[in-house]
């Protein structure tokens, strides 16, 4: 009966200690932080009215890029996403973080372990004053288990796990930021690609203007009607604005190199696409959240929250380390000198009780560290405003530079149509006799300026329409 019994009482122990909780929980509770009441973002002027028009809802189909309507970015920001390392490296700290939250949470359940051994030893009579008697050697067989489990009377395991689970839930937004950045600098590197191949468009026809020049000076010096010094400054016009190339094929190269270590390959081994200006549109409609949906969709402010969530919870991690510890303990051993008498009940042990440990000479030092915690806590709370403030100033301010690349495109096309029409007048009235060709070399100077910075403003405007995107985009 008894040998039944016991082993009864052991696993019965073992079952009160998984129905037993914490029966309190120090620490603050977390709450989230309020809704800024920020109603708008400032826009100067009439800036509101020469956006593109704002939708009420940053859920689009498809990835935000395809607004562009561009194939070649979309292939190449799929590209990018496939086989970056930024995004591999973001993927395995969140896995590291999931799995540190999966052992918090084990560290719940009680502790159970399984012993077992066997051994041949040979006992030294002469130790034990039996001197001149032969000393025996034996073997020793046992096996046994022990269960441990930790009450957490004062939740300090409950609030580890609560940090650990924050914090993998920051991990979490913080790769949709990564992702939402990545996907960002792919987009602004492509139309950085496709301005700089504009320019060198633009210095390029001004050029063969430059040879049309050169060409009919050398008609008019042949027939009599122009003086060798012209042919020179029309020679030089035109090696002054080929000088312009160099600089901007090596601005182009620089790019295609940024864009190929974005998409996470070497640049010999990947060439990126002749992106075209004329290719990309301007969204009709970008979707751009009210502050209040901001704060609950954007990634770095999520990942900033649940920092402070994590940081809120470590109060109560630290302060139960200044409370005693009290955990329940059970054990049963065989051991038998033979191995079939292993499993007799005359060859068992067994132990059940509690165990408590007080911290005591270390509590200054633990005072220290629960000081510390609410301190961090602090911080972490400041870094979430400072990343609010700051998500809502990038929506200001690429909502701001829009208004103005519309103002500054308008006047920039407006200044290439008539710098091309005052080339044409002065070229038709020098080849005709009636102007110099000191008129003609500035003219040319004109629309060489005009047509890139026109083609810098056409840039402008979509780098900015990608930054309001990667500003307001939920992932």
């Amino acid at each position: 009966m008894l040998s039944m019994n016991r082993p009864r009482l052991f696993a019965t122990a073992a079952l009160a200690a998984l129905t037993l909780s914490a029966c309190a929980t120090v620490g603050p509770e977390f709450q989230v932080p309020a809704v800024p009441t920020t109603a708008g973002y400032a826009m100067q002027g009439d800036a509101a009215s020469k956006v593109p028009q704002i939708s009420a809802s940053a859920d689009d189909a498809g990835g935000w890029w395809q607004a562009f309507g561009s194939t070649d970015l979309d292939r190449v920001v799929r590209q990018a996403l496939t086989d970056s390392p930024t995004l591999v490296q973001a993927d395995a700290a969140l896995t590291q973080a999931m799995e540190a939250a999966g052992a918090a949470k084990g560290a719940l359940q009680p502790d159970a372990q399984l012993n077992a051994f066997g051994q041949r030893t040979k006992i030294n009579a002469a130790a034990f004053g039996f001197e001149g008697f032969p000393s025996p050697t034996i073997n020793q067989y046992s096996i046994g288990g022990t269960v441990s489990y930790d009450l957490d009377l004062f939740g300090g395991r409950h609030r580890a796990l609560e940090d650990a689970q924050a914090k993998a839930q920051a991990e979490a937004w913080r790769a949709k930021a990564v992702y939402l950045t990545l996907t960002g600098n792919v987009a602004m590197q492509a139309v950085q690609i496709a301005t700089l191949r504009a320019q060198i468009a633009a210095v390029q026809s001004v050029i063969e203007e430059d040879r049309k020049n050169l060409g009919f000076v050398r008609k008019l010096e042949q027939g009599g009607g122009a003086a060798p010094a012209a042919q020179v400054s029309a020679r030089a016009q035109m090696v002054e604005d080929q000088a312009l190339l160099p600089d901007l094929n090596r601005r182009l190269s620089e790019a295609r190199h940024a864009l190929a270590l974005l998409v996470g390959h070497a640049p010999a081994d990947w060439s990126a696409p002749d992106f075209d200006l004329a290719a990309l549109r301007l969204p009709a409609a970008i979707p751009v959240e009210l502050p209040s949906q901001l704060v609950r969709r954007r990634p770095d402010i999520l990942a900033a929250e649940a920092d402070l969530h994590a940081a809120t919870a470590n109060i109560g991690v630290q302060e139960a380390k200044l409370y005693p510890d009290i955990k329940l303990n059970a054990g049963l051993t065989q051991t038998s000198l033979t191995p079939e008498k292993i499993f007799d009940y005359d060859f068992s042990g067994w132990n059940i009780g509690p165990s408590v440990s007080v911290p005591i000479l270390g509590r200054k030092q633990l005072k220290a560290q629960q000081r510390s915690a609410v301190a961090a806590a602090k911080a972490s709370a400041a870094r979430y405003q400072q990343t609010v403030l700051t998500a809502f100033t990038q929506v200001a301010d690429a909502l701001q530079a829009l208004a103005s690349d519309e103002q500054a495109l308008a006047a920039q096309d407006e200044a290439r149509r008539v710098a091309e029409a005052d080339l044409k007048n002065t070229q038709f009235a020098y080849q005709n006799g009636g102007g110099a060709l000191m008129e003609v070399t500035q003219s040319q100077r004109r629309l060489s300026e005009t047509r890139q910075a026109y083609a810098l403003a056409q840039g402008r405007r979509y780098a900015d329409a990608v930054r309001l995107y990667v500003a307001t985009a939920a992932d």
